[in-house]
């Protein structure tokens, strides 16, 4: 044994058992101008230590792979010859001192340091001229941490990490860790349980059953949207236009020929982006991004929060999608998911043994339908998690905004819970408030830090102020997805239009409350999944009616007040429901009422664009007026948009398949007007039948004014008329 070492020790340290190895492992005083140079190496034959010119043979101690070596005092490298008989040279992540400051340490505890990711996780550097990689995992409760990977054989002996007692951070600078290395944190838990766990701040990941994190350089990108930052910057969009195109990027195209692959990001950034371009969309937003082993969830149940999926390339080729989605003018929107995660053994689930990142008590940190877990929002730790996360994806990616998922889920205690299912506020209220004050704090750094970007709410009740400011007591958000609307509008177009007469109302109660919040109208993937059914097999009646409601649905929606989003394959009428294991059902185009319907949201699109009338004033009661909201008999609706500088269309919806000759329509000025847009037109696949070349105003005042024309209503058809 050794004569420099006591033998317990050595144990302990063979036994990756030692409670502190930083104390034990590396360069210690010899005295006399001497060192004694300790290691673990379990794969060497031979280990010397070199100390400027001089190399000492260091002795094998324990049959085990413990080495050390009596050298003169000075800076080393360690010269492992394996087994095998290869030789390297190495500094020893032994002789590096702590390596995170102070300062991170109490930002961290104190849950408001803004960019985690520069501290934890793995992080490619250069530290004392040396080149490594810099490991670091918060686990309070574990009895220790190893980070083991492809150079180690994911032995957890071998990188044995310090423990950072003030902030329960493990931390290791590890010599010769390269790019693209895999890796993972070897977790003996609170309980003294091993399990082996993904990097909760990994950048790159493996998807599926490989689980492994990735080391990647986040610092090589270089972006070419400046152009775009600078007018984001700027950008008002609550009376900007915002039309949003939804896509799950594993479904909207794939390659059939090569074994129903999906497109890369690359291939997408070729594919699609012109494509959204061309049809007009202002935004897309991306379904479930961030890392997830199972492709059935469709990245809502994330494990790798910090890293965009790999199924489509690397963290550099997704910032590259997002480059070329601003050169080509669209903005990019990210669903995030910090309502829940899975229980995955890899994931954030007891990640130390202890409920770290979740509640431990199953009535605050289960979610019973999806079988995941909820974040504990009033952990400072867990709170900086997610909002450096936020920060992260704005930052690092230039996302222009993040839509929140299942909001509803995280403001109350009792979401989908039966009465002794769930725990009451101190107040005794339903009130989640640690998450209330979560989200406040979300949206207002975000905003502080990345003006003109968005947060948008998917909350599906009737909680107040979801995107009214933090200063006036509401929760910040910039948007809040208008769920009504959609359910009540689909509900609607879902009757036979012979009995639409008797639920007029569900069609007009939007506008009761349209200006209660900053609404989003969506007909999102949600809609189109688990048997509701696509679109257009929503519409009732033949083929041709089919078709027809819907180009008047979808028209009526972008006339109607609120931002746009519409998810893939509805712009051209799939008939098949959404399947995130294949593509959309690119061969319709061989039918021409398909493509006459993506004609339609093409000029759909431009027309809410370009005419201020229809998008700046969205928010605002003052933008829109009924001109007759109860016309019930004839389901006929008609309705003014305008804005500031006087633009002004009229809308016009006939909800039966009888055309209406000579429907009276009042107007605000004398002169002539024309039809901007006609769902019904042969361009779209429609019956042709048109309002008229031409209207002249009369001086006949109707339905409250001055003026009006006269047109012919199309069947089942929006018109747009406008000056």
């Amino acid at each position: 044994m050794s004569q420099y070492s006591p033998k317990a020790e050595i144990e302990a340290v063979l036994a990756a058992r030692h409670p502190n190895v930083f104390a034990f492992l590396g360069a210690h005083e010899a005295g006399e101008g001497r060192q004694v140079v300790r290691t673990m190496q379990p794969y060497a034959r031979e280990v010397a230590v070199i100390v400027g010119t001089e190399r000492v043979v260091a002795e094998k101690v324990h049959k085990d792979g413990y080495f050390e070596a009596m050298t003169p005092r000075g800076l080393y490298e360690l010269e492992i010859t394996s087994s095998e008989g290869e030789t390297t040279r190495l500094s020893d992540p032994y002789s590096f001192g702590l390596l995170l400051g102070d300062q991170d340490m109490y930002y961290f505890r104190e849950g408001t340091h803004q960019r985690l990711w520069d501290v934890l996780g793995a992080s490619l550097k250069t530290l004392h001229g040396v080149a490594g990689c810099q490991f670091a995992v918060w686990a309070p409760n574990a009895q220790r941490v190893s980070v083991v990977g492809d150079w180690n054989r994911w032995d957890g002996r071998m990188h044995v990490m310090r423990k950072r007692i003030e902030a329960g951070i493990w931390e290791i600078f590890i010599p010769g860790v390269t790019e693209l290395t895999h890796y993972k944190f070897e977790v003996v838990d609170t309980h003294g349980h091993m399990c082996l766990k993904s990097d909760p701040f990994a950048v790159f990941a493996q998807h599926g059953t490989q689980t492994s994190s990735l080391v990647f350089d986040m610092d090589r990108y270089r972006w070419s949207d400046s152009e775009w930052m600078q007018v984001r910057a700027k950008r008002d969009l609550y009376h900007s236009p915002m039309s949003a195109y939804e896509v799950h990027l594993g479904s909207w195209k794939r390659k059939a020929e090569q074994g129903n692959r999906w497109l890369s990001y690359k291939e997408l950034a070729d594919d699609l982006i012109p494509y959204v371009k061309n049809l007009g969309f202002t935004h897309l937003e991306i379904m479930g991004i961030a890392e997830h082993p199972f492709d059935g969830s469709w990245g809502y149940q994330v494990t790798g929060y910090f890293a965009p999926t790999s199924r489509f390339g690397n963290p550099d080729e997704f910032r590259e999608f997002v480059d070329r989605c601003h050169q080509a003018g669209i903005g990019v929107i990210l669903d995030w998911v910090p309502g829940h995660f899975p229980k995955d053994s890899h994931g954030l689930a007891r990640f130390d043994g202890t409920a770290l990142y979740e509640h431990a008590d199953p009535r605050l940190g289960e979610h019973q339908d999806w079988g995941t877990l909820i974040f504990n929002y009033g952990r400072h730790e867990v709170k900086n998690f997610l909002i450096s996360n936020a920060l992260y994806w704005l930052e690092q990616f230039h996302i222009d905004g993040l839509r929140v998922d299942a909001v509803a889920s995280m403001l109350y205690l009792d979401y989908s819970r039966n009465a002794g299912e769930w725990i009451p506020n101190h107040l005794g209220g339903r009130e989640n408030l640690e998450a209330i004050a979560f989200m406040r704090e979300l949206n207002s750094v975000c905003y502080a830090k990345h003006p003109g970007t968005t947060i948008i709410a998917e909350e599906s009740t009737a909680w107040p102020g979801v995107s009214k400011p933090v200063s006036g007591g509401g929760l910040g958000f910039g948007f809040k997805w208008n769920m009504g609307w959609m359910n009540d509008s689909l509900r609607y177009m879902a009757e036979d239009p012979v009995h639409r007469k008797y639920h007029h109302g569900e069609a007009t109660f939007a506008m009761i409350y349209a200006f209660d919040e900053n609404f989003i109208l969506v007909l999102s993937h949600d809609e189109v999944v688990h048997g509701k059914g696509s679109l257009i097999n929503k519409m009732p009646g033949d083929r041709w009616q089919k078709f027809a409601n819907l180009r008047m649905f979808f028209s009526w929606m972008w006339a109607h007040p609120g931002k746009k989003l519409l998810f893939m394959g509805g712009e051209f009428g799939q008939w098949n429901e959404w399947r995130h294991d294949g593509s959309l059902d690119w061969h319709l185009f061989l039918g021409e009422e398909h493509s006459g319907l993506q004609q339609l949201v093409k000029d759909l699109n431009h027309l809410y664009t370009s005419r201020p009338a229809l998008h700046e004033k969205d928010h605002e009661p003052g933008g829109f007026h009924w001109l007759d909201a109860n016309d019930a008999d004839n389901s006929i609706f008609a309705f003014v948009r305008s804005a500031a500088d006087g633009d002004r269309v009229t809308v016009l919806v006939n909800a039966t398949p009888v055309c209406r000759k000579d429907y009276r329509v009042g107007v605000s000025e004398a002169g002539s007007y024309r039809e901007l847009l006609n769902s019904d037109a042969p361009a779209y696949a429609g019956s042709g039948v048109s309002a008229g070349a031409g209207f002249q105003a009369q001086q006949v005042p109707w339905q409250g004014q001055p003026w009006s024309i006269v047109v012919d209503l199309p069947p089942l058809a929006t018109l747009v008329l406008g000056r």
